[in-house]
């Protein structure tokens, strides 16, 4: 059977573009677009991967994410908003809505614990796939290998499983009192950088990306931090979780990034990021001359202070 998407809206003006975008992409990753006429709006869109997690949106705020199978498909927002629509034509689809539903009133613990009974309990599905790849670095290594092992075969060979499975593998999220982990990445030039090869130097491991706006925000006052320090022993070491070369490439011309930077463009899937237990960005280590980890996610007046006591 072939994909379609038959949608009905209310309150949406003839000619308004309206898009796909695989929701799985930092930037926007265009699969299709159409126009809304009367309300109604069709995708007839060849899917390259099914099951695949979309954002439906417009340029005027509506937006909803959606599970798309290869089947013939309805999103019915006539009587509601984008986010609140009735989607037929996808179990999957009704079961991640179900427990989005679920989630809205939990707090931010509730919701991951309920999140962890709907992984033990869909082991087979690719919301769970999904669920884990996203926070097996909020639940740790010991719980994330655990709810892993339930999983299909298939699921554990889906892009979340690979993700997830390398988080197990790499993980060792070292603390702060720890050496730290040594790694190496290829560089903005293609070449091979090893964070151990900085031994001897005050290192701040920086873990950001060009589309995290508070890492963007902060880099003025690094620029500033490394002009005052670098010439006293201190090095930047900075690894961009962006997918997108391109896009890595300007922010580090932009902003006046003048250190060290690797990427192997992976995104979430970044093997120093897992391996160092990185949640979200910024973070950071700040690890000294005998690479030992003495403080974790230092910014501003902060992180010169702790220079200016480590370099006395």
């Amino acid at each position: 059977m072939e994909f379609s998407l038959t949608g009905k809206t209310n309150g949406i003006e003839n000619g308004t573009m309206i898009y796909l975008d695989n929701a799985d992409s930092q930037n926007i990753d265009l699969i299709d677009s159409t126009t809304v006429e009367n309300n109604n709006f069709v995708f007839n869109t060849k899917l390259t991967n099914s099951p695949i997690q979309v954002a439906l949106w417009t340029d005027d705020e509506h937006y909803r994410f959606i599970w798309l199978e290869n089947n013939k498909m309805t999103f019915d927002a006539s009587k509601s908003n984008f986010e609140n629509a009735k989607v037929k034509g996808s179990d999957i689809e009704n079961l991640a809505q179900s427990l989005r539903k679920e989630l809205e009133n939990l707090t931010e613990e509730n919701q991951r614990k309920r999140e962890i009974e709907f992984i033990k309990t869909h082991p087979n599905s690719i919301v769970s796939a999904e669920i884990l790849s996203t926070y097996s670095t909020t639940f740790g290594q010991k719980e994330t290998k655990e709810l892993f092992d339930l999983f299909s075969e298939q699921n554990k060979k889906s892009k979340y499983g690979k993700i997830i499975e390398t988080y197990i593998k790499l993980n060792v999220e070292p603390k702060i009192g720890e050496r730290f982990v040594d790694f190496e990445m290829i560089d903005q030039n293609g070449e091979l950088q090893k964070l151990s090869d900085l031994k001897g130097k005050i290192i701040f491991l920086d873990f950001w990306a060009s589309w995290c706006a508070p890492c963007r925000k902060e880099n003025p006052n690094l620029v500033k931090t490394y002009n005052k320090f670098k010439s006293k022993g201190f090095e930047i070491f900075a690894v961009s979780l962006d997918e997108n070369k391109e896009n890595w490439l300007n922010a580090i011309k932009k902003d006046n990034l003048n250190w060290y930077h690797v990427n192997d463009l992976k995104g979430n899937g970044n093997k120093a990021s897992l391996t160092y237990g990185v949640e979200g960005i910024p973070d950071s280590f700040l690890i000294d001359k005998n690479g030992i980890i003495v403080a974790r996610d230092l910014r501003g007046e902060k992180l010169n202070e702790k220079l200016t006591e480590l370099l006395k």
